[in-house]
């Protein structure tokens, strides 16, 4: 795939890069070993000094790189501007807590006397240099999330970044050059996937994240476990979204159809299978489906836009031969189902509601990344769960019940990395995200991000003589 900037709402290639050579990638991997070094030792302060001063930049760049965002993979651009906010807003969060989150931890000398020691404690040391390879779905959050706790907490980054969003990602490694990092503490490689399995396996790299398909997560994590370093995957999602009698309908028909579409539908969070109670089955059906076809599908660039095109050409025929398989075997579309007439060029799909999805049907198993929902109707709670966790992924879910103990039983029953009562799944810095299943493993964000690539250490100190 080349490395090019491409305007999914016309087609348009506005501007190529050249990939980096032999001798360019060897420069930034010795530059990175180098900056890791010095910025290992650095305090927690001087790290947030320069955290908070990216944030700083970032806020006041917040059009501008809105704007490319919108640009290079077509979200509506409130949501681009949204999605800078929430950069900030991470960045301040671990500028601000990281210290505290890595603190020495002592141990209760009553649980370690047996051991020897005099005095023991645990410590959060930086691992090294971390590769990470990113998505153009949310080009800046998804990078800013592994990056600023890495960099608080003492390691190194390498961004290979999607193709598609070349200059969004060179201007994350300005951004934090600009903030005072040291030279080689973040870089962007404008490399190709191919360039990648050689990166990962370079003694210099220490560790890597990936948030992307499953088909990707896989090879890395093959590469990766072939010379034993860290990985946090972040993969694929088909969220559930389950509607019980005591819902309120008008709120989760609503908050369903944004849940369903943010970023024209390209999110692993975003809901796809909307499990319905039968008792409320036709109320929510007529409010979801009136709401996803009042939607506004046009250009992302316009204020009033709802819904924007598609990331690429292969992306929407992705999506049609999904939902094209499911009518053809029976499924319903009681709204969408093809390309908008009013839109002959860009890569735009209509928001889609397909009733009478069976399990014989593609889309039953695969994600739908697109702003396309199913809808099943269920007799029960046991029926829903079951509905629910029908799937090889297991990211988040949703559940609107106002019944505490139909809330507890989700929480012990649904297979994911969240759920979320009466509201729609979002990552948040002071929540952790990840999934299970086949939707990957460890996690992003809140305490348990920033520990992910650290060498938590046992200090042990015997007796004094």
């Amino acid at each position: 795939m080349a490395i090019a900037t491409v305007n999914p709402a016309t087609g348009e290639t506005l501007k190529t890069f050249d990939a980096l050579n032999a001798g360019e990638l060897e420069d930034r991997l010795v530059l990175a070993e180098r900056a890791f070094q010095e910025h290992r030792t650095t305090s927690f302060a001087h790290r947030a000094e320069l955290l908070h001063k990216a944030a700083e930049l970032l806020e006041a760049d917040q059009e501008s790189i809105a704007r490319t965002m919108t640009t290079e993979m077509g979200k509506p651009l409130a949501a681009a501007r949204a999605e800078a906010a929430k950069c900030v807003k991470a960045m301040r969060w671990y500028a601000t807590r990281a210290e505290e989150l890595l603190a020495d931890e002592a141990p209760d000398p009553a649980d370690v006397r047996d051991s020897g020691a005099a005095r023991a404690l645990v410590r959060y040391r930086p691992l090294g240099t971390v590769l990470a390879v990113m998505p153009w779905n949310f080009p800046l959050w998804q990078v800013v999330r592994f990056a600023a706790p890495a960099l608080m907490a003492g390691n190194t980054g390498l961004l290979k970044h999607a193709s598609n969003v070349p200059q969004t990602a060179l201007y994350l490694e300005e951004l934090f050059r600009r903030a005072g990092f040291p030279r080689g503490c973040f870089q962007t490689l404008l490399i190709g996937s191919g360039a990648v399995e050689d990166v990962l396996r370079d003694p210099r790299i220490a560790a890597a994240t990936l948030t992307g398909s499953e088909p990707a997560g896989r090879s890395v994590a093959a590469i990766a476990g072939d010379e034993v370093k860290k990985t946090v995957l972040e993969l694929g999602g088909s969220d559930p979204y389950l509607v019980l009698p005591s819902a309120d309908l008008d709120k989760a028909a609503a908050t369903g159809v944004r849940a369903r579409v943010q970023n024209n539908g390209q999110s692993c969070i975003a809901a796809k299978r909307f499990i319905v109670h039968t008792d409320v089955y036709d109320a929510f059906a007529e409010r979801f489906t009136a709401g996803m076809a009042a939607l506004t599908v046009g250009d992302p660039m316009d204020e009033g836009t709802d819904v924007g095109p598609l990331v690429s050409e292969q992306g929407r025929s992705d999506l049609e031969e999904l939902v094209d398989d499911a009518v053809h075997r029976g499924a319903r579309a009681m709204c969408g189902g093809r390309r908008p007439p009013r839109h002959p060029a860009g890569w735009f799909y209509e928001p889609t509601v397909l009733t009478g999805v069976t399990p014989g049907m593609r889309i039953h198993h695969e994600e739908a990344f697109g702003p396309v929902a199913t809808l099943y109707r269920v007799a029960d709670l046991d029926e829903a769960v079951a509905v629910a966790n029908d799937s090889p992924f297991g990211l988040s879910s949703n559940a609107w019940t106002r019944d505490a103990a139909e809330q507890e039983r989700l929480v012990r029953d649904l297979q994911a990395g969240g759920v979320f009562f009466n509201g729609m799944t979002a990552s948040h810095p002071g929540l952790p995200f990840g999934g299970a299943k086949r939707s990957g493993y460890g996690r992003e964000l809140s305490g348990h991000g920033i520990r992910e690539f650290c060498n938590i250490t046992t200090v042990w100190y015997g007796p004094q003589d």
